[in-house]
């Protein structure tokens, strides 16, 4: 797949890293020297020094035969121009990132595929979406819905007492047989290494686990993993940036009781005009005495989001130490992420890597609907949609020639979703969840195209 992108900043480059990897062709368009040379010495990719809303930059790229273009820069206006000219000039996908969450939420009604672009991302809006989720599944450290709630993804860390623990994937399903839910990926305390757990695979104390469940099976699992639901419903916020405040919005709309630390006086007061609801606080949220004294102890969750990852992981385990159930921090670096349990946060999340998400599904074969990457895990979770032609139409699961690197999680047929296990078979139109490690991701791609 030939795809070009449009910046060389954090989420440029990301994108362009991932996609080396795979063996995609990338041209990576930037005016930055330095940020190209960077990408030309450590990714096998094409670079391009110009400024991509220039015709001849784009014609040099080869836009033309581009299957994708994507626009990252940190310009909302230079993002949508590009796509506006890559589609005149021939490319047959676009998608500009924004900053504007209107956009997002009436794209329908300006119709910006008329004018070029096939789809617009926000990584702010999608980092505060993220969070808000995260709150509403409180005991989990990592969730995700497909067709707003007919499957449920979540991760948990596996505590001494829950039930699944020295129990294999059978004997759980035969000792709870009305338990809706499957297993789809693995990690063991101290490990790196991600499984794709099968029935003799045995659940054990500290295991980070991935399941997909229906709806009325998140409640079983918060039981058998010993997990409680908390209500949360008090909320501090540090950090008045683009995240925080759309958090603050969402949040202050949802009935939360919100309060937001901001270190910036202009910038509380407009947050202050902008959302009523929300008492807004100016003061530098580093200052121990200031969390104690707004009652850090009374909040049910503690969301750090400024400019700093380190302010950020650090006023975490502030929060943590106060007793606050939730702490979510927001990280530039990607390495932290492997910390984020052993150091003692909840949840620890990435706009990179959340538009990296987002944009991937474009970029794998098949009719991919939606697709996020697990935390901390080498894996990814694939929401395919199933055509007349798909090799698995008409055929039961225990019938397909799966990797056994790969799993399905689930299906949802008519807006329902169910646990299908072997004896299900897949229609026309069904979409199914898979979870695959990335030597498998070809292989099952091959059977829904």
């Amino acid at each position: 797949m030939k795809i070009i992108v449009a910046g060389a900043g954090e989420v440029g480059f990301h994108l362009a890293k991932l996609l080396s990897f795979e063996s995609q062709d990338i041209t990576l368009i930037d005016t930055n020297r330095e940020s190209l040379a960077n990408a030309d010495t450590h990714l096998d990719i094409r670079v391009v020094r110009g400024d991509a809303t220039s015709i001849s930059v784009l014609q040099d790229s080869r836009v033309s035969e581009t299957d994708l273009v994507i626009a990252v820069t940190s310009s909302e206006t230079t993002n949508i121009t590009v796509c506006v000219l890559a589609k005149q000039l021939g490319a047959k996908r676009t998608i500009a990132r924004i900053s504007n969450t209107e956009f997002i939420d009436r794209k329908d009604e300006v119709g910006f595929t008329k004018f070029g672009i096939d789809e617009l991302i926000s990584p702010e809006s999608l980092a505060s979406n993220e969070i808000e989720l995260l709150l509403n599944q409180s005991a989990f450290n990592d969730t995700y819905e497909f067709e707003n709630g007919a499957l449920t993804m979540i991760g948990l860390n596996l505590s001494r007492t829950s039930a699944f623990v020295g129990k294999s994937v059978k004997e759980v399903a035969r000792i709870y047989p009305d338990l809706k839910y499957v297993p789809i990926a693995l990690q063991r305390y101290g490990t790196q290494y991600t499984l794709i757990p099968r029935g003799d695979t045995q659940f054990k104390e500290g295991d980070q686990v991935y399941f997909v469940t229906c709806k009325n099976g998140v409640e079983q699992i918060f039981k058998l993993t010993g997990k409680v639901r908390q209500e949360i419903k008090n909320v501090m916020i540090l950090g008045g940036s683009k995240i925080g405040y759309k958090t603050a919005k969402d949040l202050c709309k949802s009935s939360f009781r919100v309060k937001l630390i901001e270190s910036s006086k202009d910038k509380a007061f407009e947050i202050a005009d902008d959302i009523p609801g929300c008492l807004v606080i100016n003061g530098d949220g580093r200052n121990v005495d200031l969390l104690s004294e707004e009652s850090i102890e009374d909040m049910d969750a503690f969301i750090s989001v400024t400019g700093n990852s380190e302010t950020n992981i650090m006023s975490c385990l502030v929060a943590k130490s106060k007793g606050v159930k939730k702490a979510i921090a927001l990280v530039e670096n990607m390495d932290y992420f492997q910390l984020s349990h052993s150091i003692g946060i909840d949840t620890l999340i990435n706009k990179k890597l959340l538009a990296a998400n987002n944009i991937f599904r474009y970029v794998r074969k098949g009719e991919v609907v939606a697709m996020t990457k697990l935390n901390n895990m080498n894996a990814e979770l694939l929401e395919f949609e199933v055509s007349s032609h798909s090799k698995v139409c008409n055929k039961k699961i225990k019938d397909l020639d799966f990797p056994v690197s790969a799993i399905i999680g689930g299906v949802v047929r008519n807006g329902e979703g169910i646990i299908a296990l072997g004896d299900f078979e897949i229609k026309n139109g069904d979409r199914v969840v898979v979870c695959c490690l990335p030597q498998s991701i070809g292989k099952v791609e091959k059977l829904f195209i």
